[in-house]
């Protein structure tokens, strides 16, 4: 792990403002290691790295003296904190095969997981109920069967993911668009401290980096790289999730999508992958079938009933007539009246039964949608 003026070193060498991550790849090409550049000189700075990063290297910033402060002040003051460099035996060498990994990898919590088979999942900020309860089950279920599960915290898909990674035995690795100190968004602050306890929160991005727009899509080739594959649970046409997805084919991963309502806005991206060549897939095991050829680690999961259901209130639930006539697309209670026949009365009354027990989601504008289990 990097400490002591290795740290300071590398925190130096952050890529900034006419300093790019292309001149520090070639600095360090050339001379070794962050101090044997910096000890190298403005001369050879400029024949290897170009007239910008000697300039920046000669006469370092503000921001960049910034980075370096807070760099080790984290380091020091943070419980579990834990910086891992380029070349050290603990990076992650699944990034190694990618085109640009990270520098430093700024964690807390259980860096043993970058080393676990892993996979990514992903999706819109905007899930529909049945998404975020897909995204939590086939995380749950991977999890179980030895996969560590890989999202970047955010509102929707990715915080249902990382919940289901936590019950499971394979854990989650939350990765940052920020400083490793804030936790964003908000929303995530106790989803983020478990993580930091039972999983692992990782970033390259230095301590005191604000959640600029820019830095999400740069997080999402570190998901998608740490990862055997991507599985996008519900995305947009234009969206990151799609990004992380091109990325991952880009590192020669797996990508796999759910397919959902032709109507549905967020199930447009999924189809389109598909159409590209994505996996369909509709259960959990139909990415372990992909995925065990390539790591003999993973373990089928024991064929149970979803926790905490009985097997047969599992089975009831396929003969349910009101959840038959719902199907899987959102409906309107003056819909399900019409392909019923119930009483508006009745079926309000049954709805609410159901979305009390989990069965049924109630979605703005009137609509209904069941919640299966994936």
């Amino acid at each position: 792990m990097a400490d002591g003026k290795e740290l300071e070193a590398w925190l130096y060498l952050n890529p900034r403002a006419g300093l790019g991550a292309a001149a520090v790849r070639r600095l360090l090409a050339a001379f070794g290691s962050p101090q044997a550049v910096l000890d190298a000189g403005p001369g050879a700075w400029r024949e290897v790295g170009g007239a910008d990063a000697a300039k920046a290297l000669a006469q370092p910033s503000d921001l960049a003296q910034q980075i370096v402060a807070h760099g080790l002040q984290w380091q020091a003051t943070t419980p579990g904190a834990q910086v891992i460099a380029l070349g050290e035996p603990a990076y992650p060498a699944a990034l190694l095969q990618t085109a640009d990994p990270p520098f430093l990898l700024f964690c807390r919590g259980q860096v043993s997981l970058l080393q676990q088979p892993s996979l990514a999942i992903v999706g819109s900020r905007h899930a529909t109920a049945q998404g975020i309860e897909n995204a939590r089950a086939f995380a749950k279920h991977l999890s179980d069967a030895g996969l560590c599960i890989v999202s970047g915290l955010a509102a929707g898909i990715d915080g249902a993911a990382h919940e289901g990674g936590l019950s499971g035995r394979g854990s989650t690795i939350a990765v940052m668009g920020t400083g490793p100190e804030q936790l964003y968004p908000r929303r995530h602050q106790k989803l983020g401290e478990r993580i930091a306890q039972e999983g692992l929160l990782l970033t390259e991005f230095a301590p005191g980096t604000p959640p600029l727009p820019a830095h999400f899509p740069q997080r999402n080739r570190i998901i998608a790289g740490l990862s055997l594959g991507t599985l996008v649970v519900e995305a947009a046409v234009q969206s990151g999730s799609l990004i992380t997805a091109r990325m991952a084919s880009e590192c020669g991963r797996e990508v796999f999508a759910i397919p959902g309502s032709i109507h549905s806005p967020v199930a447009k991206g999924c189809h389109r992958l598909i159409q590209q060549g994505a996996k369909l897939v509709e259960t959990g095991e139909d990415i372990l079938q992909e995925l065990r050829a390539q790591t003999a680690l993973l373990s089928p999961p024991s064929a149970r009933a979803p926790e905490g259901v009985s097997p047969a209130v599992a089975s009831a639930r396929t003969t349910d007539p009101l959840l038959l006539a719902l199907g899987q697309d959102p409906l309107s209670l003056d819909a399900l009246v019409a392909r019923t026949g119930w009483p508006a009365a009745t079926l309000s009354a049954r709805l609410l039964e159901l979305e009390l027990t989990g069965e049924v989601a109630r979605l703005p504008g009137g609509y209904f949608q069941r919640c299966g289990q994936a």
